[in-house]
């Protein structure tokens, strides 16, 4: 199965652009698209909006979002999964990470994690 994406409204458009050209059959949705959540939705929101409909989260959001997550899952909530983008590594590297797993990753396998960017 391939992961679902929803990028966190602070991610460069470049990723969500890239990635639809490289690899179309990957579903991703943008915060503020229609049918998901409106730019400036707080975080807790996001993680409700990814679990109800089962999209992994991309932000680069490193600050608060363990502090939400931590939250989410103490309420008997649950996400997908959400991935951190690595501020070291180039804009291609961060895409071609996120089309690696988006294409070989299993549907629960990152489920309520944070997984940063790139894996070991």
């Amino acid at each position: 199965m391939t992961l679902k994406y929803l990028i966190d409204e602070n991610v460069n458009p470049i990723y969500p652009n890239q990635i639809r050209l490289r690899e179309p059959e990957i579903v991703i949705k943008i915060v503020g698209e229609p049918d998901t959540p409106s730019k400036s939705t707080l975080d807790p929101e996001i993680l409700c909006w990814c679990e109800e409909n089962n999209f992994v989260l991309v932000t680069n959001n490193r600050t608060s979002m363990p502090v939400h997550l931590a939250e989410h899952i103490v309420v008997n909530r649950h996400v997908p999964g959400i991935l951190t983008l690595n501020p070291n590594l180039s804009i291609g590297e961060n895409i071609e990470e996120l089309i690696i797993l988006a294409l070989a990753s299993k549907d629960d396998e990152y489920q309520d994690r944070i997984v940063y960017l790139p894996l070991p």
